[in-house]
């Protein structure tokens, strides 16, 4: 198996620079788009076989060094009764406003709620035989919070502070809820056969440092503890939150997502060097020509130094209207680049 993507995630040295792609299956691949004009984005997410395929997609054309089993980090919701839908954002029936609103909730299990994303990720350790790793994810608790109190997404989610300044203790209640509901379905993933697991908080960087550390950082290291995971990595991402970095790296994960607002080399230094690195190109950058992208991979390979520890990502999702040629010359760029051993 090539292993090199697991190997940094453990620190260990590896032959070159692992590369993913967060939102490496995407409306950027001509062939997702061909299969998204046949099925609406929540079928694609139930049916494995689809679910798979999309996940296949990148490995085949780009041969990137591990698979994200295709999915959306608002489907576990569905164990707590919300509706949601697709048009084409997030759309959550009725939010939760209220401390009401939040002690009503009845949770199901969620091997009951989502069998189809453990089929997933099986179907896709078959398919895949050993050739890259494949990792599943969830959304963060409060990411998932935000999204549930203010119904869809929304500039700085103003739903989800007024709740944490009004009322703190029902906060912290819902964020409980969803730490052990994230632990289920990472344990669901595990048990399936992902090798990896990556927790995204998109919208931890609304917060204060004060107010991270006193609710979303307790939330994201229960669901971290709870984790069976044998080994298995876990990788937190918080895009656009170098303010919380050095909490961050106290959230129990083994790597660390950097955007790209902050250099590697600053992120090493400020966590001590004791996690991982993922990260960080511009997603912009890949709107350049493919010369510049090689210039701005180089500079990111770089900086991140010959310390292992290192997985080559974009510092966020990759745009829809992203360049395959883009996408070459960045897989060319990170396949050329030698490691050096200290």
């Amino acid at each position: 198996m090539n292993d090199r993507f697991l190997r940094a995630c453990r620190l260990e040295a590896v032959d070159r620079t692992p590369l993913w792609i967060m939102r490496q299956a995407g409306r950027y691949l001509p062939e997702y788009r061909e299969l998204r004009s046949r099925v609406d984005f929540l079928t694609l997410c139930r049916t494995p076989e689809l679910a798979v395929e999309a996940s296949l997609q990148p490995i085949r054309r780009f041969g990137l060094d591990a698979a994200i089993v295709f999915s959306d980090i608002l489907i576990p919701l569905e164990a707590l009764g919300c509706e949601l839908t697709f048009d084409p954002g997030p759309h959550i029936a009725r939010p939760l406003r209220t401390a009401a609103d939040i002690d009503a909730l009845v949770a199901r299990p969620v091997a009951e709620v989502t069998p189809f994303v453990g089929e997933a990720v099986a179907l896709l350790r078959r398919e895949l035989a050993g050739k890259v790793p494949v990792i599943g994810f969830c959304g963060a608790p409060f990411t998932l919070a935000a999204y549930l109190a203010e119904g869809q997404g929304k500039e700085g989610f103003a739903q989800v502070r007024a709740l944490l300044h009004r009322d703190p203790a029902a906060l912290t209640r819902l964020l409980d809820r969803l730490a052990a509901l994230m632990t289920d379905y990472l344990n669901l993933q595990i048990a399936a056969g992902a090798q990896a697991v990556q927790i995204f908080d998109s919208w931890a960087s609304v917060l204060s440092p004060a107010d991270f550390r006193a609710f979303a950082l307790p939330a994201v290291r229960k669901l971290v503890q709870g984790l069976a995971r044998d080994g298995v990595p876990v990788i937190y991402f918080a895009p656009a939150a170098g303010h919380l970095l050095e909490d961050a790296a106290g959230c129990g994960a083994d790597v660390l997502g950097v955007c790209w607002r902050t250099p590697i080399a600053e992120a090493r230094a400020r966590t001590g060097g004791r996690l991982a690195l993922q990260g960080n190109l511009d997603p912009a950058a890949l709107l350049a020509t493919p010369a510049a992208v090689r210039t701005r991979a180089l500079a990111v390979l770089e900086d991140a130094g010959d310390r292992p520890g290192h997985i080559m990502n974009l510092g966020h999702g990759i745009l829809p209207e992203t360049p395959i040629a883009s996408v070459e010359a960045l897989v060319e760029t990170v396949s050329s680049f030698a490691v050096r051993t200290p």
